[in-house]
């Protein structure tokens, strides 16, 4: 028994020790472009938030977790509102608002990778990225911020820009070395709207370079400095909620260390009791793997109902969604210009894409399909996942 006991002794203080450097050992990098304003990631914007009242000496920044309209629609609101987002989308309230905000005297900063909603409709604008050169090289267009050399990044950070605008609304004030706008401006009364259709350019990744430091002031410098800074989460979803049904014991040290030493304490009694007692295990017999009956009677009720079609539909939804997720392009419109792209994002040969695309065309407005076209769009199907490296 006394030696069950030290055995139990140095076994929890071995688990305290590895719970010890579990908690401490470093969290790897994540390049994961979040735009959260706490992030201290290399593509959160923590470090634009923190400097914010330096960028404008004299001001406040106030936080919002409310849509635009709701934001807005209050009296007294005024000064520069900032949104830097993942997507923009705003619903036609929204943009009302927002020019009732400009036109009374204020600015309106926005910046995202996806625009979507009444915005890009209204100002009739449209952005893409840079598909033939990659870390393009940006500048601005007033000489008198203008530098000598444009600025470069190591990542790309710059690809996108807006292929369409409407020029006599809107005033480039940035662009990149393809003479590409990727900062515009426009003016609704006494206020101003900024647009910039590269967010990463206002991330930690880029501020904690002289180039990305420096850009980042110049653009924001267009800003006037205001009594107040608003700084928008509602568009990022920045603000986080936990539903853990343990969130009032984590968010308390005292609750959460009585925590881990009562799951400590139930164990050693556990394994206590195991050893004290010396109860016999019973004999039981393994659960049968019933894996491969059931995919034999899924095969046979399909081979049985020479249902294709239905096999076909769900093949294309599947390849639809890879396309979606891992490629991020919308597949509402498989078109030439979908090929084009889709084949610069594979690098696969334009042909077999085109072919590929037309099958799935053919296909999805059959109401049968017979089986030697299910065999002819599987194997194309295969053919791409093995050549794009799924």
């Amino acid at each position: 028994m006394k030696d069950f006991k030290i055995i139990t002794l140095l076994g929890a203080l071995l688990l305290i020790i590895y719970l010890v450097a579990q908690y401490n050992k470093p969290a790897p990098v994540s390049w994961q472009p979040t735009l959260y304003y706490e992030d201290k990631i290399p593509f959160g914007t923590y470090v634009l938030y923190q400097q914010l009242e330096t960028l404008y000496p004299g001001s406040k920044t106030a936080q919002t977790n409310a849509p635009l309209y709701n934001a807005l629609h209050q009296t007294g609101v005024k000064g520069n509102y900032f949104v830097i987002a993942k997507t923009i989308n705003l619903s036609k309230s929204d943009v009302n608002e927002l020019f009732k905000f400009i036109k009374a005297g204020n600015n309106v900063f926005l910046t995202a990778f996806v625009w979507e909603g009444l915005l890009p409709d209204t100002l009739r604008f449209k952005t893409q990225a840079e598909f033939e050169k990659t870390n393009t090289p940006v500048n601005f267009v007033n000489p008198q911020i203008k530098r000598q050399k444009n600025y470069r990044f190591q990542r790309d950070l710059t690809s996108q820009y807006f292929s369409r605008f409407d020029t006599t609304k809107a005033v480039v004030l940035g662009s990149n070395a393809l003479l590409h706008a990727n900062y515009l401006q426009y003016q609704f009364g006494k206020g101003h709207l900024y647009l910039n259709a590269n967010p990463q350019l206002f991330t930690n990744y880029s501020l904690l370079t002289p180039d990305g430091a420096d850009y980042a002031a110049k653009a924001l410098s267009y800003l006037p400095a205001n009594t107040q800074v608003y700084w928008d989460h509602y568009q990022n979803n920045d603000i986080p909620e936990d539903k853990s049904p343990l969130r009032v014991i984590f968010a308390h040290d005292s609750l959460r260390w009585a925590y881990y030493l009562t799951l400590l304490t139930a164990l050693l009694y556990i394994i206590y009791e195991v050893k004290r007692r010396q109860r016999i295990i019973p004999v039981i017999e393994p659960l049968k793997n019933n894996t491969l009956d059931f995919v034999t009677v899924v095969g046979q009720v399909y081979y049985e109902r020479r249902d294709n079609s239905n096999i076909a539909h769900k093949k294309i939804t599947y390849l639809l969604e890879h396309w979606r997720t891992r490629y991020y392009l919308k597949t509402t419109k498989l078109d030439n210009e979908f090929i084009e792209v889709l084949a610069k994002k594979t690098g696969l040969e334009h042909p077999f894409i085109k072919e590929l695309i037309n099958l799935i065309n053919y296909t999805h407005v059959q109401q049968k399909v017979t089986d030697q076209e299910l065999i002819v769009l599987n194997n194309a199907i295969e053919k791409f996942y093995s050549l794009s490296g799924k």
